[in-house]
């Protein structure tokens, strides 16, 4: 039994196969829609969520599976004290596969190590974020077909941004990956994300403070918006929240095959006015976060279509 806590648990043969099978279930759909009958996914949200609760949720049902589970810590025995560990025990007589959110770094692995069932880490506090990441790297491979050779501005806060960790350790497994960090002194990229991965992997990378001069030099640029919920007092994060917004004139500096991709939810990074650029492709990432989900449950269940 195999869980998912980080995107490094699958190599990088494993995850050009997992790629393959979303791009498959993409250009195929009835083929699938019926390979997770009789089979239940558990959603375990302790945190709030849009996009990755309901993203798991079409991706089973889409299969032909069933959904259960709970999308707050409210609605759930945790509000009554239960431990994580018990949770996912009572949770594995009830579902064939749990996809869990929580906001402290590290339950999801905790969870893992008492569970009858696979457990995809759908986000814990502002470590990992995997889904996010394999998501990310399908739009990338679908759009620019390839995941090496390729310069990605990352911007916004890079400090807490699990989604940013994530993608920076999936891709310097790749050949000729170059970063360009875009943040405010305080959102830098954490000192363990720049010595411990980038600096030795040999990455090459630079760190710049406005947006405008990475644009001429970018293959993607991934957004990220400060997330008001890590920071620990309010003045601060109104002092940050509006540093990088990204608008029509700014997309003019950029190349003009550029993919402007985020994880969304999006607050005020990006201009509604560049929503419109056919570089804009942060709603088509969304719809590939489901085919890739597809993939994943297949693949952590084991089934063969």
């Amino acid at each position: 039994m195999r869980h998912l806590m980080s995107p490094l648990d699958f190599s990088v043969e494993e995850l050009d196969k997992l790629l393959e099978l979303a791009v498959d279930i993409e250009a195929h759909p009835d083929k699938y829609a019926h390979a997770c009958e009789g089979k239940k996914l558990a959603t375990l949200f302790y945190e709030p969520s849009t996009r990755t609760r309901l993203s798991f949720e079409a991706a089973m049902l889409n299969l032909g599976g069933q959904v259960l589970g709970f999308a707050s810590s409210d609605s759930s025995s945790a509000a009554k004290g239960e431990s994580v560990s018990d949770t996912i025990r009572v949770i594995s007589c009830y579902a064939d596969i749990c996809a869990m959110r929580h906001p402290k770094e590290g339950a999801p692995l905790v969870a893992s190590q008492k569970s009858g069932i696979p457990v995809i880490n759908a986000g814990d506090g502002g470590h990992q974020h995997p889904t996010q990441t394999l998501t990310d790297l399908l739009t990338i491979r679908r759009l620019k077909g390839r995941l090496g050779d390729l310069t990605i501005g990352l911007c916004g806060d890079l400090k807490f941004g699990r989604t940013v960790h994530s993608l920076i350790r999936a891709l310097v497994r790749y050949n000729n990956v170059k970063f360009i960090l875009i943040s405010p002194e305080e959102l830098r990229v954490p000192s363990y994300i720049r010595e411990d991965v980038l600096e030795k992997g040999n990455i090459e990378y630079k760190e710049v403070e406005r947006l405008e001069d990475a644009l001429p030099f970018l293959d993607i640029l991934y957004m990220t918006r400060v997330q008001k919920e890590r920071f620990f007092n309010e003045e601060d994060y109104i002092r940050m929240k509006d540093f990088y917004i990204l608008n029509k004139a700014k997309m003019a500096l950029a190349p003009q095959d550029m993919l402007v991709l985020h994880p969304l939810p999006r607050v005020n990074e990006i201009s509604t006015e560049v929503d419109e650029d056919p570089r804009a492709v942060y709603f088509k990432q969304a719809q590939y976060g489901v085919y890739v989900r597809m993939a994943l449950i297949l693949t952590l269940l084991e089934v063969n279509v």
